[in-house]
C-alpha cells in the first residue's frame, strides 16, 4: 500500500536523529507550558518567604526550587515554565501573521507582476533596508507593549523573507505550461492561485514557517530583555534575564537557565526546518 505524502514526510522526518531531537525538545516546551500549574505548585508572580536567603539573596538550585529562585525569591523554574508559553504564543501568532502577509504579498506580485509587483517589491525591498531589530525597537516604542502588541510588531518586522522567497517561486511557476492551459481556457485568476499555485508553494510555506519560529524566538526575547518586549511581571524568558541580569556574578543560574531555554527551543525549530527543507525540496529526493 502506497504510502500517503504526509506520512512519508513523517516517517522520513523521524529518521533524521537531529530532527528527532529538535522535535523531542519542542514537545517537552510545549508539554512544560501548558502544564506549568501543574508541575511546580506556585505561581510565577508568589514571592516567597524562604526563597531567598537570610542575607536576601537568591537561592541556588535546591530540593525544593530545583532551579533556585530569583532576586524577588520567585521560583525561577516556575517562570521559565511561564515564560514558555509567552514564547510559544508570540512565536507562533507573529509567525503565522509574517507568513499569510508574506505569502500574500509574494504570491500576489509575482503572478501579476507589471506595475503590482514591482510597488509590491519596491516596498519589500525598502523593508529589508531596515535592520530587523532596529525597526522592532522604533514599532515597540511607538506602540504600548503587551503580548500582542509585541507579537504584531514581530510580524511586521519578519513578513519580508518570506514575501521575497514566495515572489521568485510564484514568478517561475506562473510562466509553466500547465499555468498558460489555465489562462487560454479561461480560468479566473483566484482558481489559478488556489488550484494550481499555492499547492506547489506549501512545501516552501511550512519550511519558512518552521524556520521562522525560531527567529521570533529569538526577537522577542532580544526586545523583553531590552524592556520594550513584554513587561513585567508577565514571565518572559527575556525579561527574566533582564530583571535577573545584575546577579550574573552572584547568582549565574538566573541568567543561564533562560539563556539556555531561549537557544534551545530556537535550535530545535531550526533543526526541525532544516530537516524539512531537505525532505520537501524535489532536489534533495533520493538522498535520504
Amino acid at each position: 500500500m502506497p504510502v500517503k505524502p504526509r506520512a512519508g514526510v513523517w516517517r522520513r522526518l523521524v529518521k533524521r536523529p537531529l530532527a528527532l531531537l529538535g522535535l523531542l525538545i519542542v514537545a517537552i516546551v510545549v508539554a512544560g507550558a501548558i502544564l506549568a500549574p501543574w508541575l511546580t505548585g506556585y505561581d510565577p508572580n508568589e514571592q516567597m518567604f524562604d526563597g531567598l536567603t537570610l542575607e536576601g539573596s537568591p537561592l541556588p538550585p535546591n530540593v525544593k526550587f530545583w532551579l533556585g529562585t530569583d532576586l524577588l525569591g520567585r521560583d525561577l523554574l516556575t517562570r521559565i515554565l511561564f515564560g514558555a508559553r509567552t514564547s510559544l504564543i508570540i512565536g507562533i501568532v507573529a509567525n503565522g501573521v509574517a507568513l499569510l502577509i508574506g505569502t500574500l504579498v509574494g504570491i500576489t506580485a509575482g503572478y501579476f507582476r507589471g506595475w503590482i509587483g514591482s510597488a509590491l517589491m519596491r516596498f519589500t525591498d525598502l523593508m529589508m533596508a531596515f535592520p530587523a531589530l532596529l525597526l522592532a525597537i522604533c514599532l515597540a516604542a511607538v506602540f504600548e507593549p503587551s503580548l500582542w502588541i509585541v507579537a504584531m510588531v514581530i510580524a511586521l518586522v519578519n513578513w519580508v523573507q518570506t514575501a521575497r522567497v514566495i515572489y521568485t517561486e510564484t514568478s517561475s511557476l506562473s510562466e509553466r505550461e500547465f499555468i498558460d492551459a489555465e489562462r487560454t481556457i479561461g480560468a479566473s485568476a483566484p482558481r489559478i492561485l488556489l488550484r494550481h499555485i499555492l499547492p506547489h508553494l506549501l512545501p516552501t510555506i511550512i519550511v519558512w514557517g518552521t524556520l521562522g519560529i525560531s527567529t521570533t524566538v529569538l526577537l522577542e526575547a532580544t526586545l523583553s530583555y531590552l524592556g520594550i518586549g513584554v513587561q513585567p511581571p508577565t514571565a518572559s524568558w527575556g525579561n527574566i534575564i533582564f530583571e535577573n541580569q545584575t546577579y550574573f556574578q552572584a547568582a549565574p543560574w538566573l541568567v543561564f537557565f533562560p539563556g539556555a531555554a531561549i537557544l534551545a527551543l530556537a535550535l530545535a525549530f531550526n533543526l526541525i526546518g532544516d530537516a524539512l527543507r531537505d525532505i520537501l525540496d524535489p532536489t534533495q529526493r533520493g538522498r535520504d
